[in-house]
């Protein structure tokens, strides 16, 4: 598993109710998408850094996701272009089935 740290800086802060849109309009796309085995969008508590957290069940997927076009989108989208940090998954805890 291989997790990956995708981070929006907007030194102006970002609204929360923007945020919470973008998270809902995009999340369409990632639910079943193969390979991704979830995805968080998340906003800091003083709204500066939009971090989307992704867990990808293998690298090579992980890796061929973020391309240039994908960060173009969401640099768009966000207003400011990320910064990608790719993040090995020593182990997972995951309660949802409980």
């Amino acid at each position: 598993m291989i997790g990956v740290l995708v981070t929006f800086t907007q030194p102006d802060k970002f609204d929360r109710s923007t945020i919470t849109k973008i998270a809902g309009e995009l999340r369409g796309p990632f639910e079943g998408m193969a390979g991704l085995r979830f995805k968080a969008f998340t906003l800091d508590e003083d709204g500066v850094r939009a971090r989307n957290f992704y867990v990808w069940d293998d690298e090579e997927k992980a890796r061929a996701f973020f391309t240039e076009e994908i960060v173009d989108k969401v640099t768009g989208i966000y207003g400011v272009p990320p910064t990608i940090e790719f993040l090995t998954v020593a182990g997972l805890v995951d309660n949802s089935g409980t």
